[in-house]
């Protein structure tokens, strides 16, 4: 986050914290294509990513109005819910897998599509696209959190629930990995 935005993050956190209610819909316009991305760039599913997405808030807003808790951090709080969601999202998916004659797994649900069936354009993109996917998760995520979404190793730390160190080496390792799956 650049200087502007986290000013703006304080002072949503003013108003939220204060029962502001009009304020929940400007964190929406403000926070919606950011939580969108990283979600989708997990799930690869644009109708799944959308309603995670929508969930992210709903649950930001149970949790601020309903239980009248405070947040401390606001950006890194609904990265959390979103990467608690996406983890709810995969456990649900892993019940939903069928065993076939062969003993091969398949997934039931057809909604997911791989970003390549989508997005058929650039060999680049997809390059990169297929080393993420080869990636660990924890990789996968700290560089879309990092690359993809610009947040500072402090942020990070605080979604992930790690220290700022351990994500800087954890960043180290994924780009290292991520580096290797793209050489030939």
């Amino acid at each position: 986050m650049n200087y502007t935005e986290k000013i703006q993050e304080k002072i949503f956190l003013s108003r939220l914290n204060s029962f502001d209610t009009e304020v929940f819909i400007e964190i929406y316009n403000f926070y919606v294509n950011r939580i969108y991305r990283f979600v989708y760039l997990r799930v690869k599913s644009r109708e799944d990513a959308e309603d995670l997405s929508s969930e992210v808030f709903m649950k930001t807003w149970q949790y601020v109005y309903k239980k009248e808790n405070r947040i401390a951090y606001l950006n890194a709080f609904l990265y959390q819910i979103a990467r608690n969601l996406i983890t709810d999202y995969f456990r649900k998916l892993k019940d939903d897998v069928s065993i076939d004659e062969d003993g091969a797994q398949e997934v039931v649900d057809t909604k997911q599509m791989s970003f390549h069936e989508k997005f058929d354009t650039d060999v680049k993109y997809s390059e990169v696209e297929k080393a993420l996917e080869n990636l660990k998760d924890e990789y996968r995520e700290v560089i879309i959190l990092s690359y993809i979404e610009d947040l500072s190793s402090s942020e990070i730390s605080k979604i992930m629930n790690r220290s700022k160190g351990a994500v800087r080496i954890l960043i180290h390792r994924a780009m290292k990995d991520l580096k290797k799956n793209l050489t030939p």
